[in-house]
């Protein structure tokens, strides 16, 4: 089965769609902050389903050479390749500028206390020590579907 190749046009169109929903989601992310258990958040869930839709295409669109590849995506996969074994929070220095490692669950197992699979990423650090939110951003753009934590299915 051929997969479906995507145009310029759709992600447009997902950008559009996603404007109100990251509101929403904002939204209700501050109004259940603290609180703990099962909470109901659909325009979380829907931000994130249109944002993993989102990410599909511009994957597709860059496979397709439409658009090129991000700076995060190139310098992630350099350091990929350099550092395939550092751990959590490990810091490295790449062209004179530092980068940390993170991990979190992608994958858990039914009870929700085992991690079955892990997300790799890497966040570039300013030299106050803090995380670059606009690197942030683009990682959380490129690959949504690693902040979306799934249970494994039966």
């Amino acid at each position: 089965m051929i997969p479906k190749l995507h145009v310029i046009s759709e992600l447009h169109d997902i950008n559009q769609l996603i404007i109100p929903l990251k509101a929403l989601a904002d939204r209700e992310r501050a109004s259940i902050y603290g609180l703990t258990g099962m909470v109901y958040t659909p325009y979380i869930d829907d931000y994130m389903q249109k944002s993993i839709k989102k990410a599909a295409i511009l994957a597709c669109l860059k496979e397709q050479g439409i658009l090129a590849l991000s700076s995060v995506e190139l310098i992630s996969s350099a350091l990929e390749g350099l550092y395939k074994r550092a751990k959590n929070n490990a810091v490295v220095e790449y062209e004179g500028k530092l980068y940390q490692r993170r991990f979190s669950p992608l994958k858990l197992s039914k009870s929700g206390k085992v991690v079955h699979k892990w997300a790799r990423y890497w966040f570039l650090q300013l030299p106050n020590g803090k995380v670059d939110p606009n690197w942030e951003s683009e990682v959380r753009e490129i690959w949504p579907s690693y902040f979306l934590i799934r249970t494994t299915d039966l």
